[in-house]
């Protein structure tokens, strides 16, 4: 079939809707008046973004709409189809088209928090891959290396956790892995017995929770406020059960409500921790994305702390596919732990490490810290005037001094279940709630902004503000 002779679509800037809406509408209304025929074949991205006068990804986001909802179909290496839809295209114009309210797919997703792997520093990355493979030690890169991790990349997260978040840690004391999901399970079946207790945050994160049962362990629920984990509930945990092991907390920016645990209750924290002898398993996930002076330095810091492990990510910095995280303990736990990585998966990554290496030595990782903030304290910004302009007498939220998602409550009750229901009718998938409240209890969405368009989120937040009441 040949390929379309000129389509032309007229857009205009003079309009409150956004172009690539009205490429969307317009195309719509070519297949509706047959303009457009089933099965026929659009120019390709670059031809047709030409022809209308637009920046093709404009383009390519208006044909992503228009696949998702089912009006075109894209083939492998052959081109952008028009859908062969059963559709009485004789019936009056005025008669009312019914479209399916059941997306197969999502047109917006807001997910809890990821970064945008559209500012990831890829080219950064891949000159150091190339720098990797030219230095004289490469061999060494292809065999058998250290359990624990690069001994380089581990000493550079000593010297940064020491030098930039207040902590004395030595290098026997750091285990690398492949994110920190790995470093949860690798402690857990290492620190954990069956019938021992595990208290965490509610709502929090329920994928460490599962880590912690499948090792054997239960949890106890500890509810969470504006100033984080409540020490009275803790205090009375202990006093109720005598085998309490550790606590799992996110002090920075607590998942999912974002708050950050207050000094008070910090000191009180360790406090119960060297009295009861359990340990502060701290997540600090997100570290670097903090929007004020300077980030709030881990419990870990600080110099009474002797019961704590602590957890960090090069994931979330760079981009989630990087598997980079690492795991601080006492020496004992970390050789276990390290033990045990032999079994399961013999080392890391140790080309991405040196990678890791060879970025954090020229200043790129730095330099590209540095962007990010900037970006995402831009995009923290715009979502508050979306939630003011939109939502400002149907929801509550406290602005989040740092992380990539905001914590809104609605203010009447809400039946979650049936609004996320609602919501992904209408094309907008919220993140599975199911990871901090899997039933419900809790009146609040955690809304992630980071790797989303500001149009999308538009869209998303204004849907949203029509099925609240």
């Amino acid at each position: 079939m040949k390929r379309l002779w000129d389509f032309n679509i007229e857009v205009t800037k003079t309009t409150p809707k956004a172009v690539y809406m009205q490429i969307a509408d317009a195309i719509i209304a070519a297949i509706k008046n047959r303009r457009l025929k089933p099965q026929e074949i659009l120019p390709s991205t670059r031809q047709l973004a030409q022809i209308i006068g637009v920046n093709r990804n404009t383009l390519i986001k208006a044909l992503d709409i228009l696949i998702i909802e089912g009006w075109l179909v894209s083939k492998d290496r052959v081109g952008i189809f028009v859908a062969d839809i059963s559709m009485d295209l004789e019936a009056p114009k005025q008669a009312p088209l019914v479209v399916p309210s059941n997306h197969t797919k999502p047109i917006i997703t807001l997910d809890d928090g990821v970064p945008n792997t559209k500012i990831a520093p890829i080219k950064e990355l891949a000159s150091a891959y190339r720098r990797v493979f030219s230095l004289k030690s490469k061999h060494t890169l292809l065999g058998y290396t250290d359990s624990q991790g690069n001994p380089k990349l581990r000493a550079l997260v000593v010297q940064m956790l020491n030098h930039k978040r207040g902590m004395q840690v030595k290098l026997e004391e750091t285990c690398i892995t492949r994110g920190s999901q790995m470093a949860l399970y690798l402690l857990a079946q290492c620190l954990l017995t069956p019938n021992d207790y595990v208290l965490v945050e509610h709502p929090g994160y329920r994928p460490a929770w599962r880590t912690f049962e499948q090792a054997g362990a239960q949890v106890l629920p500890v509810n969470v406020d504006q100033e984080g984990v409540l020490i009275q509930e803790i205090e009375q945990m202990l006093q109720r059960y005598s085998n309490i092991k550790a606590i799992y907390v996110t002090p920075h920016h607590q998942y999912p409500t974002t708050v950050t645990l207050s000094l008070k209750r910090r000191l009180q924290l360790i406090e119960l921790a060297q009295k009861y002898h359990f340990k502060i398993i701290e997540d600090d996930y997100d570290h670097e994305f903090h929007f004020g002076n300077r980030p709030i330095l881990p419990i870990a810091s600080y110099t009474n702390t002797n019961h704590y492990i602590y957890i960090g990510t090069f994931s979330k910095i760079v981009a989630p596919a990087l598997r980079i995280g690492y795991l601080v303990g006492h020496t004992d736990l970390i050789k276990e732990i390290s033990s045990l990585r032999e079994i399961i998966d013999i080392q890391n990554d140790t080309i991405m490490e040196q990678a890791i290496v060879e970025l954090i030595k020229d200043g790129a990782i730095k330099r590209h810290t540095k962007r990010a903030i900037r970006y995402y304290k831009n995009k923290r910004q715009y979502v508050e005037k979306l939630l003011v302009k939109h939502l400002h007498n149907k929801v509550t939220y406290d602005l989040p001094t740092g992380g990539l998602a905001f914590w809104i409550r609605p203010i009447q009750d809400v039946d979650l279940s049936l609004l996320l229901a609602q919501l992904e009718q209408q094309g907008i998938r919220i993140a599975d709630i199911s990871k901090y409240n899997p039933d419900y209890t809790v009146n609040g969405l955690r809304l992630g902004y980071g790797s989303i368009e500001n149009e999308y989120l538009e869209m998303a937040i204004i849907k949203l503000s029509k099925l609240l009441i």
